[in-house]
């Protein structure tokens, strides 16, 4: 495509229409913490989600199913630090949080998003939610980041962005923001994401776009093989831009897919980046492959290898631990066809050829997989097929957090 595509400021509040805000409600005991935040549009949307294919979900998910069946959404509301997930009462109080919006801003409870993240199994109070609306209503305005901040749970790194680009010779514009650092694994959304965008496109499409931007998107991220119980990734458009509305596949279509590629995108690159414990971003990027499934297959299983992880922490250059991870993917490949590298912005050191090991220096290696960001370029040459997953080392820190989570 050689659509322009701009980034812009505002995350969820770059698009027309939209606003949000995040606030402290008295959920996560640490009042510093946001834990409660809202999304709202000025005009019903058409509405898309993907879910987790954990089969214990939490019971915000199965609310928002049945409230987004219609392709309608108008808001969404989220809390932290609670899943509100395995309790008795989850339902309820999931549909508690739609008609407090309701309540607070007219919206029907029927045409809100709802999700939860944080401890699985606890109750989930609606008290401090239904005390928190008001003024949490109160400052729905352009606070996209405020709306960020109060969505994460053990996150260390904001998720933000937005785009603009056009369409019929209209500006629109689509923002996103996200939450997840660890139970990520690829296996449709397994984390929280909410994209907004003022581009007119029917419910049916939207899917579409959002159904096929997450196989190379979202779910080519992996942190620690866990699936979570609660996450999805919804999108709302409000139409407010004024394009001629994309009902069908075509120019218009493919410029949207776009757009919403280069959101999904970084917000995967922050949610890799952000991982647990983690001290690099791991991108693996596969090309030469027979087919795309191909590509996904060996890049997820080398991103996903524990023993990789671990060596990209030390910055050990244990190409072997590649190899292993290419071996046991599954994936139709001829392994005396591989060539791997790892590149950073220190350099690149060439580790495989053909399969087998090839003379490198120690001391090159270690430098360059001492970077903040390291590249594992693999070259299967069998193909013209390419495919990135991303993940993150594994460090003594992310056993430290997860020892204590709960308590």
């Amino acid at each position: 495509m050689n659509s322009t595509i701009n980034t812009i400021t505002g995350g969820v509040c770059a698009a027309k229409g939209f606003r949000a805000n995040g606030i402290h409600c008295g959920i996560r005991k640490n009042k510093t913490k946001k834990d409660l935040s809202l999304i709202l549009s000025e005009v019903p949307c058409a509405a898309a989600s993907v879910y987790t294919k954990n089969l214990v979900k939490g019971a915000p998910i199965y609310v928002t199913r049945e409230n987004i069946a219609n392709g309608i959404a108008q808001a969404v509301i989220c809390n932290s630090g609670n899943a509100n997930t395995c309790n008795a009462n989850g339902i309820e109080i999931a549909k508690a949080m739609c008609g407090l919006v309701q309540k607070h801003t007219g919206v029907p409870a029927n045409d809100v998003i709802v999700a939860s993240t944080g401890v699985i199994g606890q109750p989930l109070d609606i008290l401090p939610i239904a005390e928190g609306m008001e003024d949490l209503c109160k400052g729905l305005g352009d606070n996209s980041t405020s709306a960020a901040e109060g969505i994460m749970t053990t996150d260390t790194l904001l998720k933000e962005t937005a785009v603009e680009f056009s369409i019929d010779g209209k500006s629109c514009r689509i923002g996103g923001i996200a939450k997840g650092s660890g139970m990520i694994h690829p296996n449709l959304a397994t984390m929280l994401v909410f994209i907004t965008t003022d581009a007119d496109i029917s419910p049916e499409m939207l899917q579409k776009a959002l159904s096929e931007d997450i196989t190379d998107s979202f779910n080519m991220v992996s942190i620690d093989g866990d699936t979570s119980t609660n996450d999805m990734v919804s999108i709302l458009a409000n139409g407010m831009a004024g394009n001629r509305k994309i009902t069908c596949e075509g120019a218009d279509f493919d410029v949207f897919k776009e757009a919403l590629s280069r959101v999904t995108a970084y917000l995967c690159r922050m949610i890799a980046k952000d991982g647990e414990g983690a001290t690099k971003l791991l991108e693996c990027k596969v090309h030469g492959a027979s087919d795309k499934t191909v590509a996904r297959t060996v890049a997820k299983s080398v991103v996903c290898s524990s023993l990789l992880k671990a060596a990209m922490f030390g910055a050990d250059a244990n190409w072997g631990r590649v190899l292993c991870a290419i071996g046991y993917s599954g994936a139709d490949i001829d392994v005396n066809k591989v060539d791997v590298d790892f590149i950073s912005s220190a350099g690149k050191v060439e580790v495989c050829r053909n399969g087998s090991g090839i003379e490198f220096s120690e001391e090159v290696a270690k430098k360059v997989l001492s970077e903040n960001e390291i590249c594992i370029d693999i070259n299967l040459n069998s193909g013209e097929s390419e495919a990135v997953a991303r993940g993150c080392d594994l460090t003594y820190d992310y056993v430290k957090i997860n020892g204590d989570y709960r308590t």
